[in-house]
Protein backbone atom coordinates (compact mmCIF):
# COMPACT_ATOMS: atom_id res chain seq x y z
CA UNK A 1 0.00 0.00 0.00
CA UNK A 2 1.40 3.43 -1.20
CA UNK A 3 1.19 6.05 1.94
CA UNK A 4 0.68 9.27 0.43
CA UNK A 5 1.64 12.94 2.21
CA UNK A 6 -1.47 14.51 3.59
CA UNK A 7 -2.33 17.19 1.97
CA UNK A 8 -1.41 20.71 2.76
CA UNK A 9 -3.45 23.74 1.86
CA UNK A 10 -1.14 26.73 0.50
CA UNK A 11 -1.55 29.77 1.64
CA UNK A 12 -2.89 33.37 -0.06
CA UNK A 13 -0.55 35.13 -1.97
CA UNK A 14 -0.40 38.91 -2.18
CA UNK A 15 0.56 40.25 -5.73
CA UNK A 16 2.20 43.83 -6.12
CA UNK A 17 -0.62 45.76 -4.27
CA UNK A 18 -0.87 48.63 -6.80
CA UNK A 19 0.00 46.90 -9.99
CA UNK A 20 -3.69 44.42 -8.69
CA UNK A 21 -5.66 47.09 -7.34
CA UNK A 22 -7.94 47.88 -10.08
CA UNK A 23 -10.17 50.69 -8.01
CA UNK A 24 -6.95 52.57 -6.76
CA UNK A 25 -5.80 52.71 -10.61
CA UNK A 26 -9.32 53.61 -12.45
CA UNK A 27 -10.10 56.04 -9.78
CA UNK A 28 -6.67 57.66 -10.20
CA UNK A 29 -7.28 58.08 -13.42
CA UNK A 30 -10.15 59.97 -13.57
CA UNK A 31 -8.93 62.46 -10.79
CA UNK A 32 -5.74 63.10 -11.68
CA UNK A 33 -4.37 64.95 -14.67
CA UNK A 34 -2.23 62.38 -17.08
CA UNK A 35 1.09 63.93 -16.01
CA UNK A 36 0.52 63.65 -12.77
CA UNK A 37 -0.28 59.99 -12.99
CA UNK A 38 2.82 59.42 -15.01
CA UNK A 39 5.09 61.02 -12.49
CA UNK A 40 3.52 59.20 -9.47
CA UNK A 41 2.84 55.46 -10.91
CA UNK A 42 6.52 54.60 -10.15
CA UNK A 43 6.59 55.25 -6.52
CA UNK A 44 3.04 53.47 -5.96
CA UNK A 45 4.37 50.33 -7.86
CA UNK A 46 7.62 50.60 -5.84
CA UNK A 47 5.74 50.72 -2.66
CA UNK A 48 3.11 47.89 -4.15
CA UNK A 49 6.09 45.50 -3.53
CA UNK A 50 7.35 46.57 -0.35
CA UNK A 51 4.03 46.24 1.02
CA UNK A 52 4.14 41.94 -0.52
CA UNK A 53 7.24 42.32 1.20
CA UNK A 54 6.35 43.83 4.51
CA UNK A 55 3.61 41.26 4.92
CA UNK A 56 5.98 38.83 4.78
CA UNK A 57 7.79 40.02 7.04
CA UNK A 58 4.59 40.80 9.19
CA UNK A 59 3.80 37.17 9.23
CA UNK A 60 7.67 36.12 10.47
CA UNK A 61 7.13 38.83 12.94
CA UNK A 62 3.37 37.80 13.95
CA UNK A 63 4.36 36.74 17.91
CA UNK A 64 6.80 39.88 19.00
CA UNK A 65 5.60 42.68 20.61
CA UNK A 66 6.85 46.21 21.55
CA UNK A 67 8.05 45.99 25.14
CA UNK A 68 8.64 48.29 28.11
CA UNK A 69 11.60 48.02 30.05
CA UNK A 70 11.51 50.28 33.37
CA UNK A 71 14.70 49.89 34.89
CA UNK A 72 18.44 49.18 34.26
CA UNK A 73 20.95 46.76 35.94
CA UNK A 74 21.48 48.80 38.43
CA UNK A 75 18.22 50.09 39.21
CA UNK A 76 18.21 53.32 37.39
CA UNK A 77 14.66 54.37 35.94
CA UNK A 78 15.23 54.49 32.17
CA UNK A 79 11.24 53.39 30.56
CA UNK A 80 12.35 52.64 27.43
CA UNK A 81 10.14 51.33 24.71
CA UNK A 82 12.15 48.32 22.77
CA UNK A 83 9.92 48.44 19.58
CA UNK A 84 9.26 45.28 17.18
CA UNK A 85 11.77 44.74 14.18
CA UNK A 86 8.74 45.78 11.68
CA UNK A 87 8.05 48.80 13.48
CA UNK A 88 11.94 49.67 12.83
CA UNK A 89 12.10 48.81 9.62
CA UNK A 90 8.76 50.63 8.74
CA UNK A 91 9.84 53.75 10.59
CA UNK A 92 13.24 53.82 7.79
CA UNK A 93 10.54 53.60 4.80
CA UNK A 94 8.61 55.66 5.76
CA UNK A 95 11.27 58.39 6.01
CA UNK A 96 12.23 57.46 2.78
CA UNK A 97 9.68 57.30 0.47
CA UNK A 98 8.25 60.09 2.46
CA UNK A 99 4.34 59.10 3.80
CA UNK A 100 3.85 62.39 5.35
CA UNK A 101 6.53 64.91 3.75
CA UNK A 102 4.49 64.15 0.43
CA UNK A 103 1.81 66.37 1.29
CA UNK A 104 4.09 69.37 2.43
CA UNK A 105 6.32 69.27 -0.72
CA UNK A 106 3.16 70.20 -2.81
CA UNK A 107 4.93 68.78 -5.95
CA UNK A 108 1.46 68.23 -7.86
CA UNK A 109 -0.29 71.13 -5.55
CA UNK A 110 -3.82 69.97 -4.69
CA UNK A 111 -2.97 66.34 -5.77
CA UNK A 112 -0.15 66.10 -3.49
CA UNK A 113 -2.62 64.65 -0.71
CA UNK A 114 -3.88 62.15 -3.22
CA UNK A 115 -0.16 61.24 -3.78
CA UNK A 116 0.44 61.08 -0.53
CA UNK A 117 -2.72 59.10 0.62
CA UNK A 118 -2.19 56.63 -2.37
CA UNK A 119 0.72 55.61 -0.68
CA UNK A 120 -0.27 55.49 2.82
CA UNK A 121 -3.05 52.87 1.34
CA UNK A 122 -0.47 50.65 0.26
CA UNK A 123 1.95 50.86 3.42
CA UNK A 124 -0.78 51.06 5.80
CA UNK A 125 -1.96 47.12 5.87
CA UNK A 126 1.41 46.01 5.97
CA UNK A 127 3.17 48.28 8.79
CA UNK A 128 1.25 46.71 12.16
CA UNK A 129 -0.51 49.83 12.02
CA UNK A 130 2.52 52.37 11.82
CA UNK A 131 0.36 54.14 10.51
CA UNK A 132 -0.87 55.70 13.96
CA UNK A 133 2.25 57.34 14.60
CA UNK A 134 2.45 59.13 11.11
CA UNK A 135 -1.03 60.15 11.15
CA UNK A 136 0.04 61.90 14.46
CA UNK A 137 2.56 63.33 12.77
CA UNK A 138 1.44 64.66 9.76
CA UNK A 139 -1.44 66.01 12.17
CA UNK A 140 1.28 67.71 14.37
CA UNK A 141 2.81 69.20 11.48
CA UNK A 142 -0.31 70.74 10.02
CA UNK A 143 -1.07 71.76 13.57
CA UNK A 144 2.34 73.89 13.80
CA UNK A 145 1.90 75.54 10.44
CA UNK A 146 -1.21 76.47 11.02
CA UNK A 147 -0.64 78.35 14.67
CA UNK A 148 2.14 80.40 12.94
CA UNK A 149 4.94 79.78 15.76
CA UNK A 150 7.98 80.33 13.90
CA UNK A 151 10.15 79.25 17.04
CA UNK A 152 8.23 75.53 16.86
CA UNK A 153 7.96 75.56 13.11
CA UNK A 154 11.89 75.88 12.41
CA UNK A 155 12.26 73.46 15.66
CA UNK A 156 9.98 70.32 14.84
CA UNK A 157 8.74 70.68 10.72
CA UNK A 158 12.45 69.75 9.53
CA UNK A 159 12.21 66.69 11.63
CA UNK A 160 8.62 65.98 11.25
CA UNK A 161 8.89 66.43 6.96
CA UNK A 162 12.59 64.80 6.66
CA UNK A 163 13.80 61.87 4.00
CA UNK A 164 16.10 60.62 6.07
CA UNK A 165 14.93 58.15 8.97
CA UNK A 166 18.47 59.71 11.17
CA UNK A 167 16.56 62.47 11.76
CA UNK A 168 13.10 62.09 11.31
CA UNK A 169 10.57 62.15 14.20
CA UNK A 170 7.38 61.30 14.54
CA UNK A 171 4.78 62.74 16.70
CA UNK A 172 2.39 61.87 19.46
CA UNK A 173 -1.21 63.72 20.59
CA UNK A 174 -1.80 63.19 24.13
CA UNK A 175 -4.92 63.95 24.65
CA UNK A 176 -6.92 61.12 26.80
CA UNK A 177 -7.43 61.15 30.71
CA UNK A 178 -9.10 58.58 32.70
CA UNK A 179 -11.33 61.36 33.83
CA UNK A 180 -12.74 62.66 30.39
CA UNK A 181 -11.93 59.78 27.98
CA UNK A 182 -13.80 61.77 24.86
CA UNK A 183 -15.11 64.30 27.03
CA UNK A 184 -11.30 66.03 26.97
CA UNK A 185 -12.88 69.25 28.97
CA UNK A 186 -12.55 67.08 31.69
CA UNK A 187 -8.85 66.74 31.40
CA UNK A 188 -6.98 67.66 35.13
CA UNK A 189 -3.78 68.05 33.56
CA UNK A 190 -2.73 71.26 34.77
CA UNK A 191 0.31 73.62 33.31
CA UNK A 192 2.66 75.86 35.60
CA UNK A 193 5.44 78.13 35.51
CA UNK A 194 8.65 77.52 36.95
CA UNK A 195 11.47 79.97 38.26
CA UNK A 196 12.56 80.75 34.82
CA UNK A 197 9.67 81.20 33.17
CA UNK A 198 9.53 77.64 31.77
CA UNK A 199 5.94 75.70 31.74
CA UNK A 200 6.19 72.45 33.43
CA UNK A 201 3.10 69.62 33.00
CA UNK A 202 1.81 67.68 35.28
CA UNK A 203 -0.88 65.11 35.39
CA UNK A 204 -1.98 61.48 34.21
CA UNK A 205 -2.29 60.28 30.36
CA UNK A 206 -4.63 56.89 30.31
CA UNK A 207 -3.35 56.41 26.51
CA UNK A 208 -0.88 57.97 24.83
CA UNK A 209 -0.22 56.46 21.45
CA UNK A 210 2.71 56.48 19.50
CA UNK A 211 4.95 56.71 23.16
CA UNK A 212 7.99 56.20 21.16
CA UNK A 213 7.93 59.08 19.08
CA UNK A 214 10.43 62.30 19.85
CA UNK A 215 7.87 64.65 20.16
CA UNK A 216 4.29 65.13 21.20
CA UNK A 217 1.21 67.99 20.86
CA UNK A 218 -1.09 67.90 24.37
CA UNK A 219 -3.20 69.24 26.58
CA UNK A 220 -3.12 70.76 30.08
CA UNK A 221 -4.99 73.30 31.99
CA UNK A 222 -2.54 76.49 32.69
CA UNK A 223 -2.99 77.18 36.83
CA UNK A 224 -5.54 80.04 37.26
CA UNK A 225 -7.70 78.85 33.58
CA UNK A 226 -11.31 78.00 34.17
CA UNK A 227 -12.96 74.58 33.51
CA UNK A 228 -14.27 72.89 30.25
CA UNK A 229 -12.21 72.67 26.77
CA UNK A 230 -11.67 76.15 26.43
CA UNK A 231 -9.49 76.71 29.71
CA UNK A 232 -7.18 74.50 28.31
CA UNK A 233 -4.03 74.86 26.32
CA UNK A 234 -2.16 73.56 23.34
CA UNK A 235 1.49 72.60 24.40
CA UNK A 236 4.56 70.54 22.63
CA UNK A 237 6.62 69.50 24.06
CA UNK A 238 9.63 66.77 23.74
CA UNK A 239 9.56 63.14 25.32
CA UNK A 240 13.28 62.65 25.86
CA UNK A 241 16.55 64.72 27.15
CA UNK A 242 19.83 64.32 25.50
CA UNK A 243 21.05 61.30 27.00
CA UNK A 244 17.85 59.41 25.61
CA UNK A 245 16.16 59.50 28.80
CA UNK A 246 12.41 60.13 29.46
CA UNK A 247 11.59 63.90 30.27
CA UNK A 248 10.53 63.74 33.32
CA UNK A 249 7.66 61.53 31.84
CA UNK A 250 7.27 58.51 33.71
CA UNK A 251 5.51 54.96 31.38
CA UNK A 252 3.68 53.49 34.05
CA UNK A 253 2.89 50.42 31.62
CA UNK A 254 1.24 49.50 27.52
CA UNK A 255 -2.08 48.91 27.38
CA UNK A 256 -2.98 45.07 26.86
CA UNK A 257 -5.14 45.76 23.95
CA UNK A 258 -7.32 43.47 21.54
CA UNK A 259 -5.41 44.84 18.55
CA UNK A 260 -3.05 46.79 17.23
CA UNK A 261 -0.62 45.52 19.79
CA UNK A 262 2.51 45.98 17.82
CA UNK A 263 1.67 49.88 18.62
CA UNK A 264 3.09 51.12 21.60
CA UNK A 265 0.69 53.06 24.05
CA UNK A 266 0.85 53.90 27.29
CA UNK A 267 -0.42 54.98 30.60
CA UNK A 268 2.36 57.88 31.94
CA UNK A 269 2.23 60.58 33.98
CA UNK A 270 3.56 63.89 33.46
CA UNK A 271 5.84 64.82 36.26
CA UNK A 272 6.90 68.75 35.34
CA UNK A 273 7.68 67.91 32.21
CA UNK A 274 8.89 71.17 30.32
CA UNK A 275 6.57 72.03 27.36
CA UNK A 276 5.90 75.30 25.22
CA UNK A 277 2.86 77.00 24.59
CA UNK A 278 1.74 76.49 20.84
CA UNK A 279 -0.78 79.22 20.68
CA UNK A 280 -2.22 80.86 23.44
CA UNK A 281 -2.71 80.17 27.00
CA UNK A 282 -6.64 78.67 26.31
CA UNK A 283 -8.40 77.33 23.26
CA UNK A 284 -6.72 74.07 23.36
CA UNK A 285 -9.62 72.03 21.85
CA UNK A 286 -10.11 74.27 19.10
CA UNK A 287 -6.16 74.86 18.75
CA UNK A 288 -5.59 71.01 18.65
CA UNK A 289 -8.57 70.02 15.86
CA UNK A 290 -6.44 70.85 12.89
CA UNK A 291 -4.28 67.83 13.99
CA UNK A 292 -7.78 65.79 14.46
CA UNK A 293 -8.80 66.52 11.16
CA UNK A 294 -6.03 64.92 9.63
CA UNK A 295 -5.67 61.90 12.05
CA UNK A 296 -9.28 61.00 11.02
CA UNK A 297 -8.74 61.58 7.53
CA UNK A 298 -5.73 58.50 7.72
CA UNK A 299 -8.04 56.84 10.61
CA UNK A 300 -10.54 56.52 7.09
CA UNK A 301 -8.31 55.31 4.41
CA UNK A 302 -6.36 52.73 6.86
CA UNK A 303 -9.79 51.63 7.67
CA UNK A 304 -10.17 50.98 3.05
CA UNK A 305 -6.27 49.68 3.69
CA UNK A 306 -7.38 46.95 5.85
CA UNK A 307 -10.96 46.23 3.82
CA UNK A 308 -8.30 45.80 0.40
CA UNK A 309 -6.07 43.72 2.44
CA UNK A 310 -8.69 41.22 3.37
CA UNK A 311 -10.16 41.07 0.04
CA UNK A 312 -6.57 40.50 -2.16
CA UNK A 313 -6.04 37.24 0.19
CA UNK A 314 -9.60 36.20 -0.03
CA UNK A 315 -9.94 36.12 -3.14
CA UNK A 316 -6.31 34.56 -4.20
CA UNK A 317 -7.47 31.59 -1.40
CA UNK A 318 -10.30 30.98 -3.28
CA UNK A 319 -8.06 30.41 -6.31
CA UNK A 320 -6.12 27.85 -3.78
CA UNK A 321 -8.56 26.07 -1.91
CA UNK A 322 -11.11 23.37 -2.82
CA UNK A 323 -13.90 22.14 -1.28
CA UNK A 324 -17.24 19.84 -2.66
CA UNK A 325 -15.25 19.38 -6.29
CA UNK A 326 -14.75 22.50 -7.06
CA UNK A 327 -12.60 25.86 -6.25
CA UNK A 328 -13.82 28.31 -3.73
CA UNK A 329 -14.01 30.65 -7.03
CA UNK A 330 -16.39 28.76 -8.22
CA UNK A 331 -18.95 28.76 -5.70
CA UNK A 332 -21.63 30.53 -6.21
CA UNK A 333 -22.32 31.51 -2.44
CA UNK A 334 -18.82 32.38 -2.03
CA UNK A 335 -18.92 34.77 -5.24
CA UNK A 336 -21.96 36.54 -3.87
CA UNK A 337 -20.42 37.01 -0.45
CA UNK A 338 -17.47 38.49 -1.82
CA UNK A 339 -18.61 40.85 -4.21
CA UNK A 340 -20.87 42.27 -1.39
CA UNK A 341 -17.83 42.88 0.70
CA UNK A 342 -15.95 44.43 -2.86
CA UNK A 343 -18.97 46.58 -2.85
CA UNK A 344 -18.59 48.12 0.59
CA UNK A 345 -14.53 48.40 0.40
CA UNK A 346 -15.62 50.23 -3.16
CA UNK A 347 -17.70 52.70 -1.65
CA UNK A 348 -15.34 53.50 1.54
CA UNK A 349 -12.39 53.65 -1.07
CA UNK A 350 -14.43 56.44 -2.95
CA UNK A 351 -15.75 58.13 0.04
CA UNK A 352 -12.33 58.48 2.04
CA UNK A 353 -10.46 59.41 -1.35
CA UNK A 354 -13.21 61.99 -1.74
CA UNK A 355 -12.24 63.44 1.76
CA UNK A 356 -8.53 63.69 0.78
CA UNK A 357 -9.85 65.69 -2.38
CA UNK A 358 -11.19 68.22 -0.15
CA UNK A 359 -8.69 68.22 2.29
CA UNK A 360 -5.79 69.08 -0.82
CA UNK A 361 -8.07 71.78 -2.14
CA UNK A 362 -8.30 73.11 1.20
CA UNK A 363 -4.59 73.29 1.90
CA UNK A 364 -3.99 74.90 -1.79
CA UNK A 365 -6.77 76.98 -2.54
CA UNK A 366 -8.65 77.21 0.35
CA UNK A 367 -12.12 76.62 0.92
CA UNK A 368 -15.10 78.97 0.69
CA UNK A 369 -17.52 79.20 4.05
CA UNK A 370 -19.86 76.62 2.63
CA UNK A 371 -16.84 74.59 1.58
CA UNK A 372 -15.90 74.44 4.92
CA UNK A 373 -18.98 73.59 6.35
CA UNK A 374 -19.08 70.64 4.03
CA UNK A 375 -15.14 69.60 5.11
CA UNK A 376 -16.19 69.80 9.01
CA UNK A 377 -19.11 67.61 8.35
CA UNK A 378 -17.63 65.09 6.01
CA UNK A 379 -14.60 64.76 8.26
CA UNK A 380 -16.71 62.42 10.89
CA UNK A 381 -19.18 61.29 8.72
CA UNK A 382 -16.56 59.11 6.37
CA UNK A 383 -14.27 58.72 9.35
CA UNK A 384 -17.43 56.52 11.56
CA UNK A 385 -18.60 55.39 8.12
CA UNK A 386 -15.80 53.60 6.37
CA UNK A 387 -14.79 52.38 10.38
CA UNK A 388 -17.99 50.31 10.44
CA UNK A 389 -17.30 48.87 7.30
CA UNK A 390 -13.77 47.78 7.83
CA UNK A 391 -15.35 45.62 11.07
CA UNK A 392 -17.61 44.18 9.28
CA UNK A 393 -15.84 43.52 6.20
CA UNK A 394 -12.57 41.95 8.23
CA UNK A 395 -15.13 39.71 10.37
CA UNK A 396 -16.71 38.49 7.09
CA UNK A 397 -13.35 37.54 5.56
CA UNK A 398 -12.11 35.98 8.68
CA UNK A 399 -15.51 34.01 8.43
CA UNK A 400 -14.35 33.47 4.75
CA UNK A 401 -10.93 31.62 5.20
CA UNK A 402 -13.15 29.16 7.94
CA UNK A 403 -11.02 27.63 10.62
CA UNK A 404 -7.56 28.91 8.81
CA UNK A 405 -9.06 32.78 9.65
CA UNK A 406 -9.62 31.94 13.19
CA UNK A 407 -5.90 30.45 14.16
CA UNK A 408 -3.30 33.26 14.82
CA UNK A 409 -0.47 31.35 13.23
CA UNK A 410 -1.99 32.39 9.38
CA UNK A 411 -2.21 36.00 10.12
CA UNK A 412 -5.70 36.26 9.53
CA UNK A 413 -7.23 37.01 12.84
CA UNK A 414 -4.76 40.28 12.63
CA UNK A 415 -7.48 41.94 10.52
CA UNK A 416 -10.21 41.58 12.17
CA UNK A 417 -8.40 42.85 15.31
CA UNK A 418 -6.96 45.65 14.30
CA UNK A 419 -10.19 46.94 12.07
CA UNK A 420 -11.74 47.10 15.59
CA UNK A 421 -9.42 50.30 16.84
CA UNK A 422 -11.17 51.77 13.43
CA UNK A 423 -14.57 52.58 14.72
CA UNK A 424 -12.81 53.97 18.46
CA UNK A 425 -9.33 55.45 17.44
CA UNK A 426 -9.68 59.41 16.85
CA UNK A 427 -13.93 59.53 18.24
CA UNK A 428 -15.91 56.78 18.68
CA UNK A 429 -19.39 56.19 16.09
CA UNK A 430 -21.36 57.79 19.13
CA UNK A 431 -19.08 60.99 19.76
CA UNK A 432 -18.71 61.64 16.01
CA UNK A 433 -22.02 60.88 15.12
CA UNK A 434 -23.04 63.52 17.76
CA UNK A 435 -20.22 66.09 15.81
CA UNK A 436 -21.57 65.50 12.92
CA UNK A 437 -25.60 66.13 14.07
CA UNK A 438 -24.07 69.63 15.98
CA UNK A 439 -22.90 70.32 12.70
CA UNK A 440 -26.18 69.96 10.49
CA UNK A 441 -28.21 71.70 13.30
CA UNK A 442 -25.90 74.92 13.63
CA UNK A 443 -24.40 75.33 10.61
CA UNK A 444 -26.67 74.05 8.14
CA UNK A 445 -24.80 71.79 6.70
CA UNK A 446 -27.33 69.66 5.79
CA UNK A 447 -28.36 72.24 2.94
CA UNK A 448 -24.58 72.22 1.99
CA UNK A 449 -24.23 68.43 2.27
CA UNK A 450 -27.66 67.91 0.04
CA UNK A 451 -26.34 70.33 -2.21
CA UNK A 452 -22.61 68.43 -2.96
CA UNK A 453 -24.25 65.11 -3.09
CA UNK A 454 -26.51 66.27 -5.24
CA UNK A 455 -23.98 67.76 -7.59
CA UNK A 456 -21.97 64.53 -7.50
CA UNK A 457 -24.69 62.52 -9.50
CA UNK A 458 -25.76 65.76 -11.36
CA UNK A 459 -23.93 63.70 -14.45
CA UNK A 460 -25.34 60.29 -13.83
CA UNK A 461 -27.55 59.21 -17.09
CA UNK A 462 -26.63 56.05 -17.94
CA UNK A 463 -30.16 53.99 -17.81
CA UNK A 464 -28.59 50.99 -15.54
CA UNK A 465 -27.73 53.82 -12.90
CA UNK A 466 -30.61 56.76 -12.81
CA UNK A 467 -32.90 54.42 -11.19
CA UNK A 468 -29.76 54.65 -7.88
CA UNK A 469 -30.08 58.11 -8.53
CA UNK A 470 -33.62 58.71 -7.41
CA UNK A 471 -33.18 56.47 -4.83
CA UNK A 472 -30.27 58.81 -3.82
CA UNK A 473 -32.49 61.64 -3.65
CA UNK A 474 -35.54 59.85 -1.70
CA UNK A 475 -33.02 59.33 1.26
CA UNK A 476 -32.18 62.68 0.98
CA UNK A 477 -35.83 63.57 1.40
CA UNK A 478 -36.32 61.11 3.70
CA UNK A 479 -33.86 62.53 5.90
CA UNK A 480 -35.06 65.91 5.80
CA UNK A 481 -38.69 64.65 6.82
CA UNK A 482 -37.31 62.69 9.77
CA UNK A 483 -34.94 65.73 10.95
CA UNK A 484 -37.73 67.87 10.90
CA UNK A 485 -40.16 65.41 12.66
CA UNK A 486 -37.77 64.32 15.29
CA UNK A 487 -37.08 67.84 16.20
CA UNK A 488 -40.49 69.05 16.61
CA UNK A 489 -40.31 66.05 19.49
CA UNK A 490 -37.35 67.55 21.08
CA UNK A 491 -33.74 67.22 21.24
CA UNK A 492 -33.64 63.99 22.78
CA UNK A 493 -35.56 62.08 19.50
CA UNK A 494 -32.53 63.65 17.39
CA UNK A 495 -29.65 62.48 19.26
CA UNK A 496 -30.90 59.02 19.46
CA UNK A 497 -31.07 59.08 16.00
CA UNK A 498 -27.80 60.41 15.58
CA UNK A 499 -25.65 57.39 14.62
CA UNK A 500 -28.47 56.50 12.16
CA UNK A 501 -28.56 59.75 10.56
CA UNK A 502 -24.84 60.17 10.34
CA UNK A 503 -24.34 56.44 8.93
CA UNK A 504 -27.19 57.39 6.43
CA UNK A 505 -25.72 60.49 5.36
CA UNK A 506 -22.23 58.36 4.53
CA UNK A 507 -24.00 55.56 2.89
CA UNK A 508 -25.72 57.84 0.54
CA UNK A 509 -22.56 60.17 -0.03
CA UNK A 510 -20.57 56.58 -0.83
CA UNK A 511 -23.63 55.70 -3.69
CA UNK A 512 -23.44 58.68 -5.20
CA UNK A 513 -19.68 58.57 -5.71
CA UNK A 514 -20.06 55.04 -6.66
CA UNK A 515 -22.40 56.51 -9.42
CA UNK A 516 -20.42 59.12 -10.23
CA UNK A 517 -17.45 57.20 -10.96
CA UNK A 518 -19.48 54.28 -12.70
CA UNK A 519 -20.76 56.60 -15.20
CA UNK A 520 -16.95 57.70 -15.91
CA UNK A 521 -16.39 54.16 -16.05
CA UNK A 522 -19.11 53.42 -18.63
CA UNK A 523 -18.16 56.22 -20.59
CA UNK A 524 -14.70 57.05 -20.89
CA UNK A 525 -13.13 53.43 -20.42
CA UNK A 526 -16.46 52.14 -21.91
CA UNK A 527 -15.89 49.06 -18.78
CA UNK A 528 -19.50 47.24 -19.56
CA UNK A 529 -19.44 45.97 -15.74
CA UNK A 530 -18.81 49.62 -14.29
CA UNK A 531 -21.90 49.76 -12.62
CA UNK A 532 -21.67 46.39 -11.01
CA UNK A 533 -20.20 48.28 -7.26
CA UNK A 534 -22.97 50.93 -7.35
CA UNK A 535 -25.63 48.17 -7.98
CA UNK A 536 -24.58 45.79 -5.30
CA UNK A 537 -23.76 48.95 -2.22
CA UNK A 538 -27.29 49.55 -2.74
CA UNK A 539 -28.49 46.93 -2.10
CA UNK A 540 -26.79 46.06 0.71
CA UNK A 541 -28.71 49.05 1.89
CA UNK A 542 -28.26 53.00 2.69
CA UNK A 543 -31.03 54.25 4.11
CA UNK A 544 -31.08 53.33 7.57
CA UNK A 545 -33.67 56.03 9.08
CA UNK A 546 -36.15 54.96 11.84
CA UNK A 547 -38.76 56.23 13.73
CA UNK A 548 -37.21 56.55 17.75
CA UNK A 549 -39.01 54.90 20.39
CA UNK A 550 -37.33 56.39 23.54
CA UNK A 551 -39.42 54.62 26.10
CA UNK A 552 -39.23 51.25 24.05
CA UNK A 553 -34.88 51.95 23.82
CA UNK A 554 -34.65 52.72 27.27
CA UNK A 555 -36.50 49.26 28.33
CA UNK A 556 -34.58 47.32 26.04
CA UNK A 557 -31.19 48.92 26.92
CA UNK A 558 -31.16 48.83 30.41
CA UNK A 559 -33.11 45.13 30.48
CA UNK A 560 -31.62 42.84 32.89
Amino acid sequence: MIMRDPFVQAPPQLGNQYLDDEVLISYLNRVLPAEVMQDIAASLEELGEIAVNHYALQLADRENEPKLVQWDAWGNRVDRIELTALWQEAEKVAARLSLVATAYEKAHGKYSRIHQFAKVYLFTPSSDIYSCPLAMTDGAARTLMLSQNKALIERALPHLLSRDPESFWTSGQWMTEASGGSDVGLSESTAVRDERGAWRLHGRKWFTSAIASQMALTLARPDGNGPGGKGLALFYLETRNADGTPQNILIHRLKDKLGTRKLPTAEITLKGTEAELVMGTADGVRNIAPMLNITRTWNSISAVSYMRRGLALARDYAQRRSAFGATLAEKPLFLDTLAGLQAEFEAGFHLAFYLVEWLGKEENEGLSAEEQILLRLLTPIVKLTTARQAVLVASEIVELFGGAGYVEDTGLPLLLRDSQVFPIWEGTTHVLALDCLNTLESKSGFSVLKTEILRCIAGVSDVRLTRLVESVKNTLTNVETWRASAANVGVANLEAGARRLALTLGRTLALALLLRHAQWMLEMVHDVQGDRAALRFAQNGFDLIATEDLVGAKYLALRE
